[in-house]
Parts: C-alpha cells; structure tokens; sequence
C-alpha cells in the first residue's frame, strides 16, 4: 500500500504546475502543496523524485 499521493495540479492564474501531496495516500486533503513553479507535470514530479533522491543520499 503506498504511504503517499502525489498529484500534479495546474494553477490557471500562472498556467505553471504545482503539486499536492497527499500523506497517508487514501487522505482527502493534501498534507502539503508547492508553490506553482513548474511548466508541465512531468517536470514537477521529476524535480519531487530528486529531491526525495538527493536527500536520501546525504551522509548523516
């Protein structure tokens, strides 16, 4: 069972993407929303993914 939902959104004010983020993955609200910064989905679920990626990677 997956333990988050991610769903890009487009804001028509700026026409750029953002995304929800939803915690646990079944909730009906998100948990956190990005700012609308992105030009198309791919792009704001790619920059997600590396970010989770890079932080992952850092030494403790």
């Amino acid at each position: 069972m997956p333990l988050i939902r991610i769903e890009p959104k487009k804001d028509r004010a700026t026409d750029l993407y953002y995304l929800e983020i939803f915690h646990p993955a079944d909730a009906q609200q998100p948990f956190v929303t990005t700012e609308p910064r992105y030009k198309s989905a791919a792009a704001a679920e790619n920059d997600f993914i590396a970010t989770i990626a890079a932080r992952g990677n850092l030494s403790s």
